[in-house]
């Protein structure tokens, strides 16, 4: 750990047991709490009720949770009004006072606890801020390795909380390198303890395509494999010379999808056009713009390779689309439109044809046509699109929506064109840059500077929109890019703790953010679950650690 004396100071004092929190450590942080004396313990003999079938679900999910504490699980019954003692109630009330889906309030008593929400997914929160109310040992999923003194309690609160924005996403790319669905699944779980509910899941790129479609085979047996990759720094001309790939089944994507969703997770999936399209042409050539041999890309970048806007190559993305649309029951559609060099469509006949017959101005107005007729389609499908903020180049398309992340210019004029945005500049929401300034201790990072305070201290509304223009700003989203992230623990160790960060900008209130106190008291208390649940998170501001190290 370097340069955090202070840190280590304030640490030494939160730690204390005498801390003003007592044992209250949630993140992200909720909007009301108040303690009140006394504990609640879980004893053999508690019962979970829930008051509706709706939310048995969540209440598996729960008892899963509380496994370590009875291994042979509590009987869940259904029940109309409160119980007396030991117990755990998830209740679906209607009537609670809330303009927010997702809000959800906790009582905890010494006779028990009651998780009461509008909605199942509010009763989801719940649980994951009561997970947080235990003690970090309840994330073991082997009972040996619990604490024999261990007592499971539960300190006496009342919680009422509801997120900030409407969209809290984070992001991985699986393209760039692969990764397999038990860590994409182990994902997913990080995010759902920290209140996400979107998960952008960039599934193609020039180096590789990692889902099946069943119509185009080659997309993978081709598109997934290349022939080697960049191991050293961007233009270091260092390769393995290893062929390396692999790809998501239909089967495998359901499942995952399948998984998010009982975890209250929207997967929004990512087919990048018209530029990075380079794995797929190496499959399918004939959708590029002249005849010739691609091949899978082997380094990073950009690259010349685009789709060809031929009347082929629409049918093609169609087709592709419609197998999408069938895995993924998300509203939301990526469909990239970022970096997407013009050269070939100003060399392709085909291209200047199309300019001509639309009567549009140049290559920039060609790709809003291109991503108009893609968002037109799935439109026509009961989607919508969301774009990297290079759509806006040529005009944007009605109704798209914006993902800003080249700074904060695009979302601000697209939010004052009345367009939806979602908030990710690269300067703090890019995690696949360092989290500490560059030394020898570091692994090699695709450039950049992004620290845990950067995102910590990160506001999605920009001041120079009106109160009526930052309602479209509708949340924001961090960035896992993985050139650099070979497996499953290189992505923790990029993304958390600033995910984690990230987490409590886009649910807490504004004026509720200490950065001091989330640093030194509720971060290191987090980081004590993420060691028993196997995270490999950068340790640079784990305090605990530093002390003993």
């Amino acid at each position: 750990m370097k340069n955090f004396p202070l840190a280590i100071g304030l640490a030494l004092l939160f730690l204390s047991p005498l801390s003003a929190f007592q044992g209250v450590s949630i993140i992200p942080k909720p909007v009301s709490i108040t303690q009140n004396k006394g504990t609640f313990t879980l004893e053999k003999k508690l019962k979970i009720y829930i008051s509706s079938e709706e939310i048995r679900q969540e209440a598996e999910l729960l008892n899963n949770l509380l496994f370590v504490t009875n291994w042979k699980g509590y009987p869940i019954e259904r029940l109309e009004t409160t119980a007396d003692s030991n117990f755990i109630f998830l209740k679906l009330d209607s009537n609670l006072s809330s303009d927010h889906e997702e809000a959800y309030s906790i009582n905890v008593s010494e006779s028990g606890v009651e998780i009461s929400s509008q909605t199942r997914t509010g009763i989801f929160y719940g649980i994951q801020s009561l997970r947080q109310l235990l003690p970090p040992e309840i994330e073991y999923t082997d009972p040996s390795l619990v604490p024999k003194n261990i007592v499971w309690k539960i300190p006496a609160v009342e919680i009422r909380d509801h997120p900030r924005f409407e969209y809290r996403g984070m992001h991985l790319d699986v393209a760039r390198h692969f990764f397999p669905v038990e860590f994409v699944k182990k994902y997913i779980d990080l995010l759902a303890m920290y209140k996400f509910n979107r998960f952008h899941w960039h599934l193609t790129e020039d180096q590789g395509w990692r889902i099946e479609i069943k119509k185009y085979p080659k997309l993978t047996e081709i598109g997934g494999w290349r022939d080697s990759t960049l191991i050293g720094n961007y233009g270091s001309g260092r390769y393995d010379g290893i062929r390396y790939g692999g790809y998501y089944t239909q089967q495998e994507i359901k499942e995952v999808v399948q998984y998010a969703t009982e975890r209250h997770i929207t997967i929004i999936p990512e087919i990048e056009m018209p530029g990075h399209s380079t794995a797929a042409l190496a499959a399918y050539p004939e959708f590029g713009c002249f005849d010739k041999e691609y091949s899978v890309a082997t380094t990073w970048g950009v690259f010349e390779d685009i789709y060809c806007p031929s009347e082929a190559t629409f049918s093609f993305l169609e087709d592709v689309l419609d197998e999408v649309i069938e895995l993924f029951p998300s509203e939301y559609i990526h469909i990239g439109g970022d970096e997407a060099p013009k050269k070939q469509w100003e060399e392709s006949s085909i291209a200047q044809e199309v300019i001509r017959r639309e009567g549009l101005k140049d290559e920039h107005e060609l790709q809003s046509y291109f991503i108009g007729r893609i968002e037109k389609y799935l439109n026509s499908k009961g989607r919508q699109i969301i774009g990297w903020d290079e759509i806006m180049e040529g005009g944007l398309a009605p109704g798209a929506t914006v993902m800003s992340w080249r700074g904060e210019s695009g979302g601000i004029e697209a939010a004052k064109m009345g367009h939806d945005v979602i908030m990710t500049p690269n300067a703090s929401n890019y995690f696949d840059h360092f989290q500490a300034e560059p030394t020898d201790e570091e692994p090699i990072s695709i450039g950049g500077l992004t620290t845990l305070k950067d995102v910590y201290e990160y506001e999605p509304v920009p001041e120079e929109l009106s109160e009526e223009e930052a309602k479209f700003i509708i949340g924001s989203q961090g960035n896992v890019w993985t050139e650099y992230m070979h497996s499953g623990a290189k992505v923790e160790y990029m993304a958390f703790p600033r995910a984690i960060a990230l987490s409590e900008v886009l649910w807490s209130p504004k004026d509720s953010k200490e950065w001091i106190e989330f640093l030194d008291l509720r971060l290191t208390s987090t980081f004590e679950r993420l060691n028993i649940l196997g995270v490999n998170y950068a340790e640079h501001f784990d305090v605990k650690r530093a002390i003993t190290r």
